[in-house]
């Protein structure tokens, strides 16, 4: 088969489009024909190897993983001895850690389900990774109520997206926080107030939410407790942001936790683990028409190297997606 492969840690032209051999098929997994694959800021930190406090899980010297990509949806080729719920023909998406920038890839059966009728293989790409991490930043780590008042930073990114609908579905008053340019789109997917941070400071204190979700993993500690409630919860998705040694990820999980200690605000990021339960969770809401997924522009696969470069660029409005 033909796939994205990396031999080394560098920029985008480390990303070698070649023939490699099919994916081993376990008794417990399913063989996907790929139709299309989510590109996230986990492709770039993988790719690029940093922060350099990741590499004992991504590989020292070089990935683990040769070829890119995490999100898949395609159709089912073939199942393990042991596969109970898909069969050749199905239509699926989920994650495959053996990578999607592929023509095919193996996932076990317990990260994937179908992919939801009303969604084209492009929009279900987009969901897995990015969907569930807004899920379980929302209802696991900030507990989310009914009425609560929730501030969504990076509110048109791939995680942002997900995040502002999944906050509306579950009864909160959101605010998205994007550039100009992106104020309709996010106005458009249920936010109830929008802030240009271009235009705005929005950490001055004048303003105050119970829970920020923070997708872009820039911004001080210190500013965004002013924007916080005092018994507000602040939840920082992923690793942007900070050095080359730890990135974003020294503020979510060590700093913020300990200065929680101290003071009435819950502050702390995490990485999210997809599970089936949450991807079946989220599917759910595409399926009620609550949440529809946000692609922001598509690469063919021998493409996928400039696809990481326009997602290191600037900021995506929505999901990059790589189709097969």
């Amino acid at each position: 088969m033909r796939a994205i492969v990396q031999d080394r840690y560098g920029e985008a032209d480390v990303l070698e489009f070649r023939d490699v051999e099919d994916p081993q098929v376990g008794e417990h997994d399913v063989l996907i024909r790929v139709r299309a694959a989510g590109a996230g800021p986990d492709v770039w930190h993988i790719m690029a190897g940093k922060p350099y406090m990741a590499r004992p899980v991504l590989g020292f010297t070089r990935p683990k993983v040769r070829i890119r990509g995490w999100d898949v949806a395609g159709t089912v080729e073939a199942v393990g001895a042991k596969v109970t719920e898909f069969r050749p023909g199905d239509e699926v998406m989920g994650e495959s850690q053996r990578g999607s920038f592929a023509e095919l890839t193996a996932a076990p059966e317990d990260k994937l389900v179908r992919k939801p009728s009303r969604l084209s293989f492009e929009q279900a790409a987009a969901v897995p990774v990015s969907g569930v991490t807004a899920l379980q930043a929302l209802r696991d780590r900030a507990k989310v109520q009914p009425g609560a008042r929730v501030l969504v930073i990076g509110a048109a990114g791939g995680v942002g997206t997900f995040t502002v609908q999944i906050a509306k579905a579950m009864g909160a008053t959101v605010t998205g926080v994007a550039s100009t340019s992106k104020l309709d789109l996010v106005r458009s997917i249920g936010a109830d107030d929008v802030i240009d941070y271009t235009r705005e400071r929005f950490t001055d204190g004048s303003r105050a939410w119970d829970v920020i979700v923070d997708t872009a993993g820039r911004r001080p500690l210190r500013e965004l407790r002013r924007a916080l409630t005092p018994k507000g919860t602040l939840v920082i998705v992923g690793g942007d942001g900070g050095g080359k040694w730890t990135g974003g990820f020294f503020k979510g999980i060590f700093r913020g936790p300990i200065v929680s200690m101290f003071v009435g605000q819950k502050l702390g990021g995490f990485t999210a683990k997809t599970t089936k339960e949450d991807l079946q969770a989220v599917s759910e809401l595409i399926e009620a028409g609550s949440v529809t997924p946000v692609v922001d522009r598509t690469f063919d696969l021998v493409e996928a190297a400039d696809a990481v470069r326009y997602l290191a660029e600037g900021h995506p409005a929505g999901k990059i997606v790589v189709t097969v």
